[in-house]
């Protein structure tokens, strides 16, 4: 325990003191389940800690090897985990498939893609590092289902219960019979480990002569399918060619099920994690190969700029005017982190940062407005004048002169918004300000935006933006 105690030691030194205490307690005292897939902002909420600083501290102890880092493609739909990577680098570019839902995706990063912390087996063994041997309902809650299913005991009580006809064990190489009688319901036999799925439409007259259905399960993803059966008796024969047990199980696709797992709390997406700036710092290697692009739906990008900075250069002199460049770009730096962004770039005397949701961004550009006042009352100038642009839309994540970038037109605009300031004044799009929690600090702040319509060089079509008084 003494290299771990060292580990604790480090985190302690590397993060907020609070968060490293409750990681540890964790680790030392939480149950098994506890410890596998961690949902970073459920641990925060019933800590009681910052949702930014728990994201950190786990980000610096998975650094540290007290926890192994996975991102888990998530169906939309059920929330079942598709596939899980050690690297985002390993995501793949085509569809992926859910046999529950019998639907394809292409993995977007913005609510697909789950990030979640295991513990080390070198720190702690539990039951999850081998997943082949967890009951079969534990498979289903600490493997199947994302940390993001709100699964408490009543609600794992009303799948069991309610929802399934049947379920087993099935080892590697063996056979087995399930002996069920039919409700007049669909119902779906779903396989969690090799995720294929075999639909049953139940309906017409009730039959008193057993039905027969044959299911074989090995690595090939087979397309699910659907068959009619009547109400009554069924003998379902089953075959495990594979080298592991699966886990045949027979549920009522009624609307239990779908309550049942529809039931969500917020969990750690890698569109959030891709604008962290602790990860950026931590994880410059690991984010994307150099040929990877990811779409993501919705970003907000803040672009900043020091206004006359060539002629703040040539009135105050090199060394001063380096010296408030400097101050200026400690005290957007700290905001942007400070707001839940991250630092994409600097290029010169400019700053590119993204945000999750445009509240934090405009929340970001109101503070750098103010800290650039005070930075000014301080050193006796009114040199240091920022404009700043606003805008959310899709983008891709792209990997760009060895560092993790953005690319499209989202980027573009955010950019040439940035440009219409003449002074040290806001200006965002209308996908921002049709934020309602935009709107609502705008209200709180008593702040009429200035609406016009802009040409962007670059841009066909005039832009709708909104000056920030």
């Amino acid at each position: 325990m003494s290299d771990v105690q060292a580990q604790f030691d480090t985190l302690n030194q590397a993060t907020d003191p609070a968060v490293a205490d409750a990681i540890a307690q964790l680790i030392r005292h939480g149950a098994d389940h506890e410890l596998n897939r961690v949902n970073v902002l459920d641990f925060a909420a019933r800590c009681g800690l910052n949702e930014e600083r728990v994201i950190s501290g786990f980000l610096h102890a998975s650094r540290l090897g007290l926890f192994d880092l996975t991102w888990n493609v998530l169906c939309p739909g059920c929330s079942g985990v598709l596939d899980a990577h050690s690297t985002l680098k390993s995501l793949r570019h085509d569809d992926y498939h859910c046999g529950l839902c019998a639907c394809g995706y292409e993995a977007s990063v913005d609510e697909q893609v789950e990030v979640a912390f295991t513990v080390a087996p070198r720190v702690r063994h539990i039951a999850a590092h081998d997943p082949n041997t967890l009951p079969l309902w534990d498979y289903f809650k600490q493997i199947f289902w994302s940390s993001g299913v709100d699964l408490n005991e009543d609600n794992f009580a009303s799948l069991t219960n309610e929802v399934t006809l049947d379920a087993m064990e099935l080892p590697a190489h063996e056979k087995a019979v399930m002996s069920l009688h039919l409700p007049s319901e669909f119902v779906i036999v779903f396989e969690p480990v090799t995720h294929s799925a075999q639909f049953i439409d139940v309906q017409g007259e009730p039959s008193k002569e057993r039905q027969h259905l044959s299911l074989l399960y090995n690595r090939m993803h087979a397309p699910t399918g659907t068959i009619k059966l009547q109400p009554g008796p069924l003998r379902l024969s089953l075959e495990n060619q594979t080298e592991v047990r699966v886990l045949p199980s027979v549920f009522v696709a009624a609307e239990g099920l779908h309550h049942l797992i529809g039931k969500r709390k917020p969990f750690l997406t890698a569109k959030r994690i891709l604008s962290n700036q602790t990860f950026r710092d931590l994880y410059k290697a690991d984010n994307l190969n150099i040929d990877q692009r990811l779409k993501i739906t919705s970003l907000t990008f803040l672009f900043t700029d020091l206004k006359g900075s060539t002629a703040l250069y040539e009135r105050v002199g090199d060394l001063a005017a380096f010296d408030l460049v400097r101050a200026h770009f400690h005290a957007l730096l700290d905001i942007i982190a400070a707001e839940g962004g991250a630092v994409v770039k600097t290029i010169g005397d400019s700053v590119m940062a993204t945000f999750t949701h445009p509240e934090q961004a405009l929340l970001a550009a109101l503070e750098m407005r103010r800290a650039m006042e005070r930075l000014n009352d301080e050193r006796e100038t009114r040199d240091l004048v920022v404009k700043i642009g606003i805008h959310e839309g899709p983008c891709l994540a792209v990997m760009l002169n060895e560092r993790q970038d953005y690319f499209g037109q989202t980027v573009n605009i955010a950019a040439r918004v940035q440009g219409l300031a003449t002074s040290q004044s806001i200006h965002v799009t209308s996908p921002v300000m049709s934020s309602k929690a935009v709107e609502a600090i705008l209200q709180q702040s008593s702040t009429a935006p200035i609406e016009k319509t802009a040409a962007l060089r670059g841009i066909t079509d005039k832009v709708l933006v909104y000056e920030i008084p």
